[in-house]
């Protein structure tokens, strides 16, 4: 892994992120080492979250430390106090920082001026922790990651662009359907791309749900707008219309293929009930998995 902390997907090279999900499954699998035995993380968060926090939060326990939630009233990043000084304090205190921040920059500041880890647990740009948990989740239902096929359907966001990422450097195709406006920016292509050109990694972004769906092995999808987008939310409706996953557009995908959404999710919206309901969903693992993965990069992090 590069650097000490964890901000990107491609702080992982190809083969870390394939060894990761291996030793993730054998930690899963052991219950509750402590591996992290008297560590303490603090997490320091902008905006709210169930899963995040919580995984966050049991996951450290599990591995015999602590964990101190910093809610945004009570440090106020950049506002009631500069975000180099809340890093700096912060360092003296623990062993670990995740952040979870509206700008990117915010947890690279944070990752700058730490003398200990920062994990960037969502900002605008990735969403690192997820695509972890995501991989995690395919690992375990399909035995590899190279060679596969995973079709998202949504909004070219964080999340889009960490699986993104993650796919490029490991050999699995990605296939992204996006209305006109709302796919993937040209510089984040051209990060995935040079990943892609070595890896053997196949990209295709598209219009059309159907294609991007054809033959998958994976079906991903995400709420049209995000938290902090919610004056979107009607404008957004509108230009996606047709790009909800139901019964019709998942049976294009590969017979055995999954479906994953990273929640919370907009029922009757981007998915219906019957697809994240259905025999093919493994949302509810994946959201689980938020914990093991999480688990694996803490004791990562922190020597175990």
């Amino acid at each position: 892994m590069k650097g000490k902390g964890f901000l990107s997907i491609s702080d992982m090279a190809d083969e870390d992120i394939t060894s990761f999900m291996a030793g993730a499954v054998k930690l899963k699998a052991q219950g509750l080492p402590a591996l992290c035995d008297g560590k303490i993380l603090a997490i320091l968060f902008e905006k709210p979250s169930l899963r995040t926090r919580v995984s966050f939060e049991v996951a450290m326990r599990q591995l015999g430390g602590g964990a101190i939630y910093i809610s945004p009233a009570e440090v106020g990043l950049g506002e009631r106090e500069s975000v180099p000084d809340v890093a700096r304090v912060l360092s003296r205190y623990v062993d670990i920082i995740t952040a979870r921040t509206f700008s990117h920059a915010t947890v690279e500041v944070l990752a700058d001026y730490a003398t200990v880890p920062v994990i960037n647990a969502l900002s605008d740009r990735e969403h690192p922790c997820q695509a972890l948990a995501d991989f995690l989740t395919i690992y375990e239902n399909k035995g590899k990651l190279a060679g596969l096929t995973l079709a998202f359907i949504g909004d070219g966001n964080n999340i889009a662009y960490s699986l993104l990422l993650a796919a490029a450097l490991v050999g699995m195709n990605f296939h992204i359907a996006s209305p006109v406006g709302y796919s993937l920016h040209d510089e984040m292509l051209r990060v995935a791309q040079g990943y892609a050109a070595r890896s053997g990694s196949e990209i295709l972004l598209t219009e059309e749900p159907g294609r991007a769906v054809s033959g998958a092995d994976i079906v991903y999808t995400d709420v049209w707008a995000s938290m902090g987008q919610e004056a979107e939310s009607e404008v957004r409706a509108r230009a996606f219309t047709g790009y909800q996953v139901d019964r019709k557009l998942l049976s294009q995908a590969k017979a055995d293929a999954i479906f994953l959404h990273d929640l919370p999710a907009h029922r009757g919206e981007e998915v219906t009930d019957d697809v994240i309901d259905g025999p093919q969903s493994v949302v509810f693992d994946q959201a689980e998995n938020r914990m093991h993965a999480q688990k694996a990069l803490l004791a990562k992090l922190l020597g175990g």
